[in-house]
């Protein structure tokens, strides 16, 4: 920016650059806008549903993602456009309150800002189309709450939770072992949850996996799994009736925190040393005898003479363990973490029924399997597959169903899916729309003829049948979806097309030549 005079002495600021500004106003920035929220609404509507596809993301760096899971997808493809970002924060949004639907509200959004885009052409203010759009937001939720449908469970009796965390599997890669997964994900969240104050902590369910094995093989554990082994080949391979220490200091000696230099001048003093390193190790090894640890678990490394020392006086240990998996450890074994060697004793140790470490077939590959533990609210899914793709996915795919389970267990009404909901809300069709040519179906014919049944005989559960099951009932194809997911996918679709709609000016850097 600068200042200059006129002729007659009046200053002015020439604002410099302000050539290579482009600008697009009134209009035809929200007809832009409404392009770029389209565009990339479009790429998501073929992953919709049972029958939906699957998307290959490479990174930067080369990696590959395969997924159909729409934040992940959106979150890949790194979307340059402002507009664009709008909708891969929409879908983060319902990813994260929600943990499923996040396809379907992106799908939402672009379908609503198509309607959009007819009603400008119209000459209808975007102010008065977003008003209404909230309104009818509103109304829809409404009528989301009258064709809810409340199912009990129990800890016992749970197979509502299963049958919905099924429709929430049916359109991942892991499909066709959606009831074991389902079933598995179930008894995890019912694990940990506490019922009475109908709350779920999912930081207590720990999602791990290795490569090779089957996807049959894959397996919840009552207790925790460490991608870890014992510090020492020669020290025992399972253990029974274990009390554990959680250590979060090295098995060193102390170090001066300030810079220092040690003078030897003779053998005798060298020695002396030594002796003394040795000492303090096994004062510390010392120290866990005597607290009755029959198993060290640190978060740091050992030296390797504390390694040796720790072998041949019977105490089994496991060096390098995350913070994370130490304080799940701590939870699950009722053991305290302790920072200082003085400060161990009996009370500060943690139990746990056995611990074994496991090899995977021909590799080197061995994990730590802890077992019987007092609080059994901390769970593994430990997933196999064939490849490192194939188990990122699965892993995804649980997390959704996990999610799902969680919700119902906070609000346990659900609505019905395969567009049943939507079509029942009026005027919602686009989730009908693209499940059914997903899924091979003539997508008009399909959406007409279910609606038209939907209003002839008053039944708000028919929806598009994807799988070709030969009904279009979804309470015979037990299609759930959690009612708090739904309203969540409207009322955010709904609120990212009024902040789209709301901009009139849009003002960015020109390309550079």
């Amino acid at each position: 920016m600068s200042l200059a005079f006129d002729e007659f002495g009046r200053p002015f600021i020439i604002i410099r650059e302000q050539e290579k500004k482009s600008r697009v106003k009134g209009i035809e920035a929200v007809k832009s806008n409404i392009q770029a929220a389209k565009a990339v609404s479009r790429v998501l509507r073929t992953s919709l549903g049972p029958k939906g596809m699957d998307k290959m993301l490479q990174g930067p760096d080369g990696d590959i993602v395969i997924t159909n899971d729409g934040a992940t997808i959106l979150e890949q493809m790194e979307v340059e456009n402002q507009i664009g970002k709008l909708l891969v924060e929409l879908s983060k949004s319902q990813d994260h309150e929600i943990g499923d639907g996040t396809t379907g509200v992106t799908v939402m959004a672009g379908a609503l800002l198509e309607q959009a885009e007819d009603l400008l052409d119209r000459g209808i203010h975007p102010l008065r189309i977003a008003e209404g759009y909230e309104m009818a937001c509103k109304v829809a939720l409404q009528r989301l709450d009258e064709i809810a449908t409340t199912y009990e469970f129990s800890v016992e009796q749970h197979e509502s939770l299963v049958k919905t965390c099924m429709t929430t599997l049916s359109s991942k890669i892991v499909g066709r072992h959606k009831r074991e997964l389902a079933e598995m994900c179930v008894q995890a969240v019912l694990a940990v949850a506490d019922l009475e104050r109908r709350d779920v902590n999912l930081d207590l369910i720990k999602l791990d996996g290795k490569v090779g094995g089957r996807l049959e093989d894959t397996a919840l554990v009552k207790g925790i799994v460490l991608d870890k082994d014992m510090s020492h080949p020669q020290m025992p391979k399972e253990l029974h009736d274990v009390k554990i220490a959680i250590l979060t200091c090295p098995f060193e000696p102390p170090k001066p925190k300030t810079k220092h230099k040690v003078d030897i001048s003779s053998v005798e003093q060298f020695e002396s040393l030594r002796q003394q390193e040795q000492q303090y190790f096994l004062d510390m090894v010392q120290q866990c005898k005597d607290s009755g640890a029959t198993l060290v678990i640190c978060q740091w490394g050992f030296d390797d003479e504390a390694n040796h020392l720790l072998m041949h006086n019977d105490l089994p240990a496991v060096r390098w363990v995350g913070g994370v998996e130490l304080e799940l450890l701590a939870l699950a074994t009722g053991a305290r973490i302790v920072p200082r060697f003085q400060e161990l004793a009996a009370s500060k140790l943690g139990y746990a029924k056995s611990v074994k470490e496991i090899s995977f077939g021909t590799t080197r590959d061995r994990m730590l399997l802890i077992e019987g533990t007092p609080n059994s609210r901390a769970v593994t899914i430990f997933v196999r597959g064939g490849n490192k793709m194939m188990i990122e996915e699965t892993k995804r795919s649980l997390h959704d169903a996990l999610c799902v389970a969680r919700n119902l267990v906070r609000d346990n009404r659900i609505v019905y899916g395969g567009g049943a909901a939507e079509m029942a809300c009026s005027g919602l069709g686009s989730c009908a729309l693209s499940l059914a040519e997903d899924s091979g179906l003539p997508p008009i014919e399909s959406l007409t003829e279910v609606k038209t049944r939907q209003m002839q005989e008053g039944n708000p559960y028919l929806g598009v049948d994807c799988n070709d099951v030969g009904t279009n009932d979804m309470r015979e194809q037990n299609v759930f979806e959690t009612l708090i997911g739904k309203k969540q996918q409207l009322m955010l679709a709904t609120q990212v097309c009024k902040m789209i709609l709301k901009i009139d000016d849009v003002i960015k850097p020109a390309e550079y030549e």
